[in-house]
């Protein structure tokens, strides 16, 4: 960093990613600020600098082996390399810019006195994260297994048996099922989708539920779909259609005669499909050879599917808002509650690199065909399958609580 570069940083003032503090603090202290950046997006702290962006200057002697030996050696955990620079300003005054970046095995944690707490970053403060945050955070970083978390007040009679049957005995090809209930609770736990408990017969886990419950909604309202459709670019008052789609994801099947697996059901998949169609397809103008109007999609299918089936298969569980899937006169729009996780970025996604957050749901997912083999929809479906329909690559936005795929509506193409 150059002196102008670090003046132009002060004067801009402390934000999210810049923390100014003076260098004569605890090392719980400064690690306090550390930890919040890591937990957040990465940043960096101007030791050196009062709150108000007067420039005192470095007053410690050994500053460097203070921070890296005792603050990011003894203060924090897991380990964090940060960069470390002295900027001079003049003959008197340097600045110690610490930079680190986001963390990818979060959460990160002060210790002190024997405790471990978790900081995050709010505008240009650093708090304590709440037990929500906390969660999130450990599925951020892969800690925590939200999807196989135990639903109170479920049980095996929530999970629909035929759909159970239809995985382990079709799809799984499993040829001795489970012969009574205690026996399908063992399997299911066994397999993830029900947990066992010490005072009782087990519960259902969020994978079991929304894989293959009856209701999910009933016990995880932030299952499902919310599918709206609006005539206008934004949310207007009045929806054109407004629903939410409930119920398990997988769809129920048949054995069909050379082997395979027919569907013959919906799931929440199929679901929300029949309710787009009417906003995304229209019927052609002509007439073909046998006197029907074909039906063409505004969107190619298999980039919606591919789309949706990523939101399913990827959202947080820790939080509580739907799965948002919007039609607008120009777009349409799949939001997935939910940060990217494992320092996932978006140009990883799109470079095919994989990280997937509920590994039960995913490879249900897989094993009906819903999800590619290779994992690489978005790379190999979504993004040339619009381009090549509509002329217009799709956009991606990943923040902090959600991440947006936004399809914009071009050319039209038959679909058989």
């Amino acid at each position: 960093m150059t002196k102008s570069e670090l003046l132009e940083l002060i004067a801009n003032g402390e934000n999210s990613g810049v923390e100014f503090k003076r260098d004569d603090l605890r090392p719980e202290q400064l690690a306090k600020e550390i930890v919040a950046l890591a937990n957040f997006q990465g940043g960096c702290i101007l030791l050196g600098v009062d709150d108000d962006g007067s420039i005192t200057g470095i007053q410690r002697a050994d500053l460097e082996p203070w921070v890296m030996d005792t603050v990011f050696g003894h203060a924090m955990h897991p380990m964090i390399l940060p960069f470390y620079e002295e900027i001079r300003v003049d003959d008197r005054l340097r600045v110690a810019v610490i930079t680190v970046t986001q963390g990818a095995t979060k959460p990160y944690v002060v210790r002190h006195h024997g405790r471990e707490d978790i900081y995050i970053r709010v505008g240009s403060t650093s708090r304590v994260a709440t037990r929500e945050q906390q969660a999130r955070l450990y599925a951020i970083g892969g800690m925590l297994q939200a999807e196989r978390l135990p639903v109170s007040g479920s049980g095996l009679r929530d999970l629909s048996r035929d759909r159970l049957t239809d995985y382990l005995a079709t799809i799984v090809g499993d040829r001795m099922l489970p012969p009574d209930e205690e026996t399908w609770g063992e399997r299911l736990c066994g397999l993830g989708f029900m947990v066992e408990r010490p005072d009782g017969p087990p519960v259902c886990t969020i994978a079991g539920l929304v894989l293959f419950g009856h209701a999910p909604r009933r016990f995880l309202p932030q299952s499902g779909i919310r599918w709206m459709a609006f005539d206008g670019e934004d949310k207007g008052y009045k929806a054109l259609d407004d629903r939410l789609i409930d119920g398990p994801l997988v769809a129920p099947g048949i054995k069909a005669a050379g082997g395979g697996h027919e569907i013959a059901g919906n799931g929440v998949i199929e679901g929300l499909v029949d309710a787009m169609r009417p906003f995304v397809s229209e019927e052609a103008a002509e007439v073909d050879a046998s006197m029907r109007r074909e039906r063409r999609w505004l969107y190619p299918v298999a980039a919606l599917r591919e789309a949706i089936v990523n939101a399913l298969a990827h959202r947080d569980w820790t939080r509580y808002e739907e799965i948002e899937v919007v039609r607008y006169s120009d777009r349409l729009e799949v939001l997935s509650p939910g940060a990217l996780q494992n320092s996932m970025t978006i140009e990883k996604m799109i470079a095919g690199r994989r990280s997937p957050r509920n590994h039960a749901i995913v490879d249900v997912l897989r094993d009906y065909g819903y999800v590619d083999a290779r994992g690489m929809g978005v790379r190999n479906k979504i993004i040339p399958l619009l381009k090549e329909q509509n002329g217009v690559e799709p956009e991606f936005q990943a923040t902090e609580d959600y991440l947006k795929v936004t399809m914009f509506r071009g050319g039209r193409a038959g679909i058989p």
